[in-house]
């Protein structure tokens, strides 16, 4: 069994929408090279079967996303992809032939941008047209995380869904499937991690570095998919290996402490996502 059930690697922290939701990335704009991923998907292929091109940037925009799919699958990852939609219709093709291509995640929130070149509905159309192409092939999920939102469109989401998923729909208490291998996933708006926010204490559960880890595009290793500036930098992967990183002193203090659910790092008390979905 490999130590991660899955490792986020950060293909570009360039997005193409400003989305209200997201804090978005103080660092240099980077597209990580076909030479650099190849470089880290030999470094993380032991310690996870599932990457994730998620963390900072819209990885849709990647001009090599065709070739990191391939080159992914001939390692032997499954690949999940964490998307804001808007260029769905565009990759299509690309997306539902890529065989290491395990799931799609398209947030739901590009609603809140303020560059968006579409009108809503046709964004909507171009989210949801991708799904039922998908249906049976690619495991979709459809993310409304924004309970407590102020400006949420839900009902006019739902409504753009069922026309294209017509009800019922299997309901749970996370959500619903909606088709076969298609589903909806609801969740809390919550706020992102930021050494300026107040702090909430050090009991925190998390599965930072217990579960998971993040990449950004320079190859810095971060705890978890919500480090969108680098600020817990435990090493970098160009320099060192993984194992080497782990190993730390820093990144062990955080391993021990999340494992009796507690946070010994000051942005790991600041974020609201732990305490939104975990309870903390």
């Amino acid at each position: 069994m490999k130590r991660f059930q899955k490792i986020y690697l950060e293909i570009s922290n360039i997005c193409n929408l400003r989305c209200a939701f997201c804090p978005g990335t103080k660092r240099q704009p980077k597209v990580m090279t076909e030479t650099e991923f190849a470089f880290l998907l030999e470094r993380l292929r032991p310690f996870t079967d599932y990457l994730y091109f998620h963390l900072m940037g819209e990885p849709l925009c990647h001009p090599k996303l065709g070739a990191f799919l391939s080159m992914a699958h001939a390692a032997g990852f499954k690949v999940i992809l964490t998307t804001n939609g808007t260029l769905l219709q565009k990759q299509q093709e690309l997306l539902l032939g890529a065989p290491g291509l395990h799931k799609v995640n398209v947030s739901l929130h590009a609603f809140e941008a303020n560059d968006l070149d579409v009108p809503f509905a046709e964004y909507l159309d171009r989210c949801f047209s991708f799904g039922k192409a998908a249906e049976g092939k690619k495991l979709v999920i459809y993310r409304l995380w924004n309970h407590g939102g102020a400006d949420a469109k839900n009902e006019e989401i739902l409504a753009a869904m069922e026309r294209y998923f017509p009800k019922p729909w299997a309901d749970d208490w996370r959500g619903a499937r909606i088709g076969e291998r298609v589903y909806l996933d609801y969740g809390d708006k919550f706020d992102w991690p930021d050494r300026t926010a107040p702090e909430g204490g050090e009991n925190v559960a998390c599965y930072g570095l217990r579960d998971q880890l993040g990449v950004l595009a320079d190859g810095t290793v971060v705890p978890c998919c919500l480090d969108h500036d680098g600020d817990i930098a435990l090493g970098n992967l160009f320099e060192q290996s993984l194992a080497e990183i782990l190993s730390s002193p820093r990144a062990a203090a955080i391993y021990d402490g999340f494992s009796v659910g507690k946070a010994v790092e000051p942005l790991c008390r600041r974020c609201g996502y732990a305490r939104a979905r975990f309870g903390s």
